[in-house]
């Protein structure tokens, strides 16, 4: 045979790839669900948290009925259930261990409408339509922050767990704004005209709230199932009590208060770490 009819030799990576080619041939074939992960093949959601979170999305929903009605205490009062659909979903994913993906971006969605849009339409049409342009504005600017709030806290949530927010919580700003408006009529004060500027005010610092840096306080990562000191159990009857008999009083003063703990806490810190800056200076000089 000639050296022009001789067969070439196989090069290693062919030889190699029909190793592979046999060994595939000669391997049992697997059904779909045996090759692929089961999180990829994994199908619907989990019920119970998911309904909580479609009850929040639905007092949204109807707060913004009851607001084009002219109803804005059942609209305050809805959004305060929103409230507490939103707390349940969250706890109840925890304790099941039936957190999802799915469950956080439905959650966003969720507190959008419930925290975003119904607040804002109740505090525009409520208060802020003589202000014409500057009142929807106001009120578009509050919806913004506030899903840019929830944007940033699903990226933060990622990450190590911490014992406070970043920024107001959308749900607190939203209450700030339902617990004023049950207070107005609560007091009598709503044929008032000093809502209309009032609440332009309140609107645009709970929307810088919203997107600041300022620490809130956080009871998501605390142990509540340790012990604590007794005093804390009286202050809690103590605040129970009062809340019972002045609920009305008393939901606006504790939503008030955790609004301003953000900039009061942020100050304290500010005081300390110049405190600490001229103590060092003082033992570098002595």
């Amino acid at each position: 045979m000639s050296a022009m009819n001789a067969p070439e030799p196989e090069r290693p990576q062919e030889k190699a790839n029909v190793r592979l080619l046999r060994r595939r041939r000669d391997r049992p074939r697997l059904t779909l669900r045996q090759r692929m992960p089961a999180e990829k093949l994994r199908k619907g959601v989990y019920l119970i948290p998911s309904l909580f979170t479609a009850g929040n999305l639905m007092c949204g929903f109807f707060s913004i009925i009851a607001t084009f009605r002219g109803e804005y205490v059942n609209a305050a009062l809805l959004i305060l259930l929103a409230n507490v659909f939103d707390g349940v979903d969250g706890y109840v994913a925890r304790l099941t261990r039936t957190t999802s993906q799915f469950g956080v971006e439905f959650d966003s969605l969720a507190d959008v409408v419930a925290f975003g849009v119904a607040p804002a339409v109740l505090v525009y049409i409520w208060a802020l339509v003589p202000w014409q342009n500057w009142g929807w504005l106001a009120a578009a600017t509050y919806v913004v922050c506030g899903a840019a709030r929830l944007s940033r806290f699903n990226v933060q949530a990622a990450g190590p767990a911490k014992t406070h927010f970043v920024g107001l919580p959308i749900p607190a700003a939203a209450q700030m704004i339902t617990s004023s408006v049950i207070l107005y009529y609560y007091m009598g004060f709503e044929g008032t005209p000093t809502r209309h500027y009032t609440f332009l005010m309140v609107i645009y610092g709970l929307a810088i709230l919203m997107v600041s840096n300022l620490p809130y306080f956080s009871l998501k990562n605390n142990d509540m199932r340790k012990r604590h000191p007794e005093w804390m159990f009286l202050f809690g009857v103590i605040l129970i009590t009062l809340v019972i008999a002045e609920r009305h009083i008393m939901f606006f003063t504790i939503t008030l208060l955790y609004t301003l703990s953000g900039p009061l806490l942020w100050c304290l810190t500010k005081l300390k770490h110049r405190r600490e800056l001229r103590r060092e200076a003082t033992q570098a000089l002595s």
